[in-house]
C-alpha cells in the first residue's frame, strides 16, 4: 500500500475558496454591470416610445434632426447612424493594415532592443486622452487637409476617420502581437525546417494560426472607434448630414450625445429620445459583436 496522502491544511483551503469565489464574483459582476448600464438606459429611453407625437420609424429612417423646433420637432437619426458608419468603416480601412502590419513587424522581425521601445511608444498613443486627439484634428489635420485637398473646411469625415484610426492603431497592435506570440514556436520552426522564408512563415503559418486573435484585435479596434465621443465631436464638422464624399463634415451618434444631452431638459422628449440613441447604439454594438462571433465560429470550422 502507498503511503497514505498528506492532509492540506484548512487554512489553505479556505484561502482557495475565498479567492475561487472572488474570480467568480468578478465574472459575474461584468455582466451584471453591463445589464445594469444598459437597464438604465432603457428605463430612461422608453416613456418616449409611448409620446403619441413619437414616431419610432422616423427615429431611425429619417435624416432630419431638429430636437428644438418650436413648429415641428424631428427626431431623425439616420444621417447619424450613417455618420457614425462611415468615419468607423475610414478609420478601419486605414488602422487595420498598418495595425496588423506593425503587430507583425514588432512580433518577428524587430530586434528586442526596437520592440521594447516600439511597445512603450504605442502604449503612450494608447494612453493620450481624446480630447487631445480632438485638437490634433481640429489644429493640425483639417489645416493639412486644407493644403493638400483645397477644401473649404478641414474638419471632416477624412479628418475623423484619420483621427480614430490613429486611436484604434495601439489597440490593433497590442492584442495581434499578443495573438502572433501565442502561437507555439514549433510551428516556426517546422516552416523554417520545410524552408520557408519568414514572409511564408508568417502569411502561411503564423497568420492563420492567429487568425482568432486577430479578429479579435480588429474588432476591439472597430468598438474602439463606434464609442468614440469627444475626438470625433471636434473633428468631423458636427453637421446633420449624409456624406458623399471623405471631404463632407458629419456627425456621429455619440458626438450627437455628448453636445446635446446637458442642454436637454430632464424628462423631456428630447432628453429621452438621446437616451434611445444610447440604445440604439447598444444595438449596433451587439450586431458587430454577433457577426464577429459567427465569424469566429466559422473560421474555427474550417
Amino acid at each position: 500500500m502507498g503511503a497514505p496522502r498528506p492532509q492540506r491544511p484548512k487554512a489553505s483551503i479556505a484561502i482557495e475558496r475565498i479567492i475561487e469565489f472572488v474570480i467568480r464574483l468578478s465574472g459575474v459582476s461584468a455582466v451584471f454591470f453591463v445589464a445594469a448600464i444598459f437597464f438604465f438606459i432603457f428605463r430612461e429611453a422608453v416613456p418616449v416610445l409611448w409620446d403619441p407625437d413619437f414616431d419610432f420609424a422616423e427615429f431611425l429612417f429619417s435624416k432630419e434632426w431638429y430636437p428644438t423646433s418650436v413648429n415641428n420637432v424631428r427626431y431623425g437619426t439616420f444621417a447619424l447612424t450613417i455618420g457614425t458608419l462611415s468615419v468607423t468603416g475610414v478609420a478601419i480601412v486605414l488602422a487595420v493594415p498598418f495595425g496588423l502590419g506593425a503587430a507583425i513587424f514588432i512580433s518577428e522581425f524587430c530586434s528586442p532592443k526596437i520592440k521594447e521601445t516600439l511597445k512603450i511608444v504605442i502604449e503612450l498613443l494608447a494612453a493620450i486622452p481624446s480630447v487631445v486627439w480632438g485638437f490634433i484634428g481640429l489644429t493640425v489635420m483639417s489645416k493639412l487637409i486644407v493644403s493638400v485637398t483645397g477644401t473649404a473646411v478641414g474638419v471632416n469625415l477624412l479628418n475623423g476617420g484619420f483621427i480614430l484610426a490613429l486611436m484604434s492603431v495601439p489597440v490593433i497592435v497590442s492584442i495581434g502581437e499578443d495573438a502572433l506570440k501565442a502561437v507555439p514556436d514549433s510551428y516556426r520552426e517546422a516552416a523554417l525546417a520545410l524552408g520557408a522564408t519568414r514572409w511564408e512563415t508568417v502569411f502561411r503559418v503564423l497568420l492563420p494560426a492567429a487568425k482568432n486573435g486577430l479578429l479579435a484585435a480588429v474588432l476591439l479596434g472597430v468598438g474602439r472607434a463606434v464609442g468614440e465621443t469627444m475626438a470625433v465631436l471636434m473633428a468631423t464638422g458636427h453637421a446633420v448630414q449624409i456624406p458623399h464624399g471623405l471631404l463632407d463634415s458629419v456627425r456621429t451618434l455619440t458626438a450627437n450625445v455628448a453636445a446635446e444631452l446637458g442642454e436637454a431638459p430632464a424628462g423631456s422628449s428630447h432628453y429621452r429620445v438621446l437616451f434611445l440613441t444610447g440604445v440604439l447604439l447598444f444595438a449596433i454594438t451587439l450586431v458587430v459583436n454577433v457577426a464577429a462571433d459567427l465569424a469566429v465560429r466559422g473560421i474555427r470550422r474550417k
